[in-house]
């Protein structure tokens, strides 16, 4: 597959967008509504500040979120799903539905 080529493969371009364990969480908190910076942070424990500036950036790029910039003191900045990241939903939904019909005593935690 050349670079700038997209791949046919529907899962594999939804990794290519959502790769890592932070994009598909991030995501989550963004259906709930617009988030600002620290607040998307606190909800995510343990992701960075890089992190998570980097997700929200290369989501931006890909147009799954709108970041809209306030000219207050202290700056405001806001994150908000567009119509293409809020069509991830029913994703969302589903996996959530999937990994609650998980019994316990199947899952280890490594």
């Amino acid at each position: 597959m050349s670079e700038n080529k997209l791949p046919e493969c529907g899962v594999e371009r939804f990794l290519l967008l959502l790769d890592g364990p932070w994009a598909t969480l991030l995501v989550r908190e963004l259906l709930h509504g617009p988030r600002r910076f620290t607040e998307l942070r606190e909800t995510l424990a343990g992701i960075s500040a890089h992190t998570l500036t980097h997700r929200l950036r290369r989501f931006e790029a890909h147009g799954l979120v709108t970041r809209t910039a306030y000219a207050e003191t202290p700056p405001r900045v806001v994150y908000e799903l567009t119509d293409l990241g809020r069509s991830l939903s029913d994703v969302l939904n589903a996996m959530n539905a999937w990994g609650k019909s998980i019994p316990d005593d199947r899952l280890v935690r490594l």
